[in-house]
């Protein structure tokens, strides 16, 4: 069962059945003497870097509630502002969720300004969640260093999460 985020909560999933995320293929330090694991690193961390720098240039469809303020879900000890690449990958995220049939409102945001501004902002570990609904099409930014800034990066000394 793939766990399902939902605003401020979602379902757990134990250890065995959790799937590892691709993000710790470019955290993770490579093992000594096996440099095709150093190469496969470097080549992930680069391509994590074309991608969070196209993120963060691109204008993303930000959904609000009534007040205005951006959705979000608490998933996995982390907060995630849910952002959309297009108007469809907006509307399957809806599908999924059994609300398409309701108006969504939303906002146009520079992945930039969600990353710099809003997640500090946000006072707990906090990444962004874009196009969740499309499985690996889909793309976390999470809040460590390198994506979010370094005050409240978890994997930083003095950042806002204690994970290390």
């Amino acid at each position: 069962m793939i766990p399902v985020m939902s605003e401020h909560g979602g379902e757990t999933v134990s250890a065995e059945h959790a799937r590892r995320s691709r993000l710790y293929d470019y955290l993770d330090p490579p093992g000594p003497g096996r440099p095709e694991q150093a190469e496969g690193a470097a080549r992930g961390k680069r391509e994590f870097a074309v991608l969070l720098g196209e993120f963060r240039r691109t204008a993303v469809l930000v959904p609000v509630d009534e007040d205005g303020a951006p959705l979000t879900a608490d998933f996995g000890g982390v907060r995630w502002f849910y952002a959309f690449s297009d108007e469809g990958a907006l509307a399957r995220f809806a599908l999924a969720r059994g609300e398409g049939a309701r108006e969504w409102v939303f906002q146009r945001w520079l992945g930039a300004r969600l990353l710099d501004a809003a997640v500090p902002a946000v006072g707990v570990p906090c990444g962004v969640a874009l196009d969740c609904a499309d499985g690996e099409g889909g793309m976390l930014f999470p809040p460590v260093r390198g994506v979010v800034p370094d005050a409240v990066a978890v994997d930083v000394d003095g950042g806002t999460g204690d994970v290390r």
